[in-house]
């Protein structure tokens, strides 16, 4: 197995370690005037795998070593990361003033999952559809939308930059969405 998988099975493993820091009751801190110690973690941690993220796909393309696992496992971890991170923030700390909508998580889930079955679609008729910088920057959005949410910094001034991130992660989310669809609509003639 080559680096970039190693790296990929890595963010895989550190999925349940970061759930565990977000929500185990007993690494709280109801005390705590600016996050816990356990939501420092849960960051670091969340912080660690996307840093894996970034570095196995350059190794990968630099190296040469594009595998198909790394094809199927790198999209797919990144997919368990940012959805198993959201769902974790639905309702945490539900005495913050900014929260994560119900609403935002399934639609960022629900393009995930549409664009996951685009993709098999394509995979079936020989197609390879590439990311477009409107779902990188989706991407970066919606990992800072998370780091800002785990920690929740106070003060008028963070939770306007928190809200602004929050609004323009999901117009991404949208976007990212309207794009990939008109730009793979080939895709949709081999339904049957």
């Amino acid at each position: 197995m080559n680096l970039p998988n190693k790296l990929t099975l890595f963010r895989v493993v550190l999925i349940p370690v970061f759930i565990v820091f977000m929500l185990v009751p007993m690494f709280e801190c109801k005390a705590c005037e600016q996050g816990s110690p356990a939501s420092y973690i849960a960051l670091g941690i969340f912080i660690l795998a996307s840093v894996t993220d970034f570095f196995d796909g350059i190794i990968a393309r630099k190296k040469n070593l594009v595998t198909d696992f790394g094809k199927f496992m790198d999209p797919l971890a990144d997919k368990l990361l940012c959805c198993s991170a959201l769902i974790c923030l639905v309702g945490v700390n539900d005495n913050l003033a900014v929260q994560l909508p119900v609403w935002g998580v399934i639609l960022i889930i629900g393009r995930e999952f549409i664009i996951s079955g685009f993709r098999l679609i394509a995979a079936d008729n020989g197609v390879v559809i590439a990311a477009s910088y409107w779902g990188k920057f989706k991407t970066l959005f919606q990992m800072l939308l998370i780091g800002l949410l785990i920690v929740q910094f106070k003060g008028e001034v963070a939770e306007i930059i928190t809200m602004v991130v929050l609004y323009v992660a999901l117009a991404l989310t949208v976007i990212s969405l309207i794009d990939y669809i008109i730009k793979n609509r080939k895709v949709l003639k081999t339904f049957k």
